[in-house]
C-alpha cells in the first residue's frame, strides 16, 4: 500500500507515502517548467488539466471518489504533498496577494483541482488569480475574510453568487507560529438530523438574504432571498454565511441560530501543516477558522487556494471568452 485512506466521523484523510509524494512533485515540477509557466494563461491550465491523470493512482482514485460522494463530514485532507519546503520565499503580507507563478505549490493545487473539476477564480476578488494566497494582512486582523486572523466565521464560499465553487481547495505551505490556526469545517449531512422540523422548513424557504465579503472589495450587492438548504430534502445543499446572511422573518432568525449551533457542535477541527491540503466540498459543507497571532515578520502562516467547479459550463454567462474567470 502506497497510501492510506481513513474514513469515519472525522474528514476523510490521504497519507501520501513518500513515493507517491516524489511522483507528485515531478509530475507538478514538469508542468512547472514549461515555457511561459504562468497560472493564470489558458495554455496552461489546459495542461494542467490533461497532466492531473499523470499524479499517483491512489491520490487519482481518491479524488475521483470524493468527487462523487464527499461523505458524511464533506472534506477530505490529504497530507504529504510537496510545497516547496526551505526554498519558500517570505509569506507575502499584502493586500490582495496571488500567485501567477506555475511555482511547486500551485502546480500541485491547480493539478488536484482537475481532478475535481475545472479550477475557477472571480474576477472582483483578488484581481482573477486562479491561485490565491491566504495569508494574514497588516491592519486587517479584524476582517471577516482570508486575510483577517480573528476567528473567521462558518461561511459557504462566496455565498452570495450564483455560480459558488463546489470544492474549496486550501493547500497549507506554511503554519502559524504557534500552530493553533484550525480550519473548522461542518458538514450539513450531520447536523440535518439535529434540526427541530420548525427551522428545517424555515430554512428550505427563501427567507434570507447575502451581502458579498469585504474580499470582493463591493459595498452593495444583496442576494436577492435565498433559501439556506435546497435540493433533495433528505440529503440536501447548503448556502449561508453566518457574517453575511440575513433572515427576513422571526422564523429564519431562529432557525439560523440553531443551524450556527448546530454546526459548532458537530464542526471538525483540522490543523494543517506545510503539505496538506483541505479540499472542502462547498455545497454541502461550511468553513470558518479559529483565531491565531500573526508576527508579520516572513514566516506566517501561508495557505494558497483554487476553486473547482464541476461543470463549468454553467457559468458560461459568466465567463468572458469562455475562460475560468467569472465576473
Amino acid at each position: 500500500m502506497t497510501v492510506v485512506l481513513e474514513s469515519g466521523a472525522r474528514a476523510h484523510t490521504l497519507r501520501v507515502s513518500d513515493v507517491d509524494a516524489l511522483l507528485t512533485e515531478r509530475v507538478a515540477r514538469a508542468l512547472a517548467g514549461e515555457a511561459d509557466a504562468l497560472v493564470d494563461r489558458p495554455e496552461w491550465l489546459t495542461a494542467a488539466r490533461l497532466a492531473w491523470p499523470e499524479l499517483p493512482r491512489d491520490l487519482v482514485r481518491a479524488l475521483r471518489e470524493f468527487h462523487r460522494d464527499s461523505g458524511p463530514t464533506g472534506t477530505l485532507l490529504i497530507q504529504g504533498l510537496p510545497v516547496g519546503g526551505d526554498a519558500l520565499p517570505p509569506t507575502p503580507a499584502r493586500p490582495g496577494s496571488v500567485q501567477r507563478e506555475a511555482t511547486l505549490a500551485a502546480a500541485v493545487l491547480t493539478l488536484v483541482a482537475g481532478g475535481l473539476g475545472d479550477p475557477a477564480a472571480y474576477r472582483p476578488e483578488k484581481s482573477g488569480a486562479i491561485v490565491q494566497d491566504v495569508v494574514p494582512v497588516p491592519g486587517q486582523e479584524d476582517y471577516q475574510s482570508n486575510a483577517g486572523s480573528v476567528r473567521l466565521s462558518f461561511h459557504t464560499e462566496n455565498a452570495f453568487h450564483p455560480h459558488r465553487p463546489d470544492f474549496v481547495l486550501l493547500l497549507c505551505l506554511r503554519a502559524d507560529h504557534e500552530r493553533v490556526a484550525e480550519l473548522r469545517t461542518a458538514c450539513i449531512r450531520q447536523a440535518l438530523p439535529l434540526l427541530s422540523d420548525a427551522s428545517r422548513q424555515a430554512l428550505f424557504s427563501e427567507e434570507f438574504v447575502t451581502e458579498p465579503p469585504p474580499s470582493f472589495g463591493m459595498s452593495d450587492g444583496v442576494s436577492t432571498p435565498h433559501a439556506v438548504l435546497y435540493g433533495a430534502a433528505e440529503d440536501p445543499d447548503c448556502c449561508v454565511d453566518f457574517a453575511a446572511t440575513k433572515p427576513t422573518t422571526g422564523r429564519a432568525a431562529s432557525a439560523l441560530l440553531e443551524l450556527q449551533d448546530l454546526f459548532d457542535r458537530t464542526a471538525q477541527d483540522i490543523r494543517l501543516v506545510p503539505g496538506d491540503l483541505a479540499i472542502v466540498d462547498n455545497r454541502v459543507t461550511v468553513h470558518g477558522r479559529t483565531p491565531f497571532r500573526p508576527r508579520y515578520d516572513g514566516q506566517d502562516r501561508w495557505l494558497q487556494r483554487t476553486f473547482a467547479l464541476t461543470d463549468l459550463r454553467r457559468s458560461r454567462g459568466s465567463r468572458a471568452g469562455d475562460g475560468h474567470v467569472l465576473d
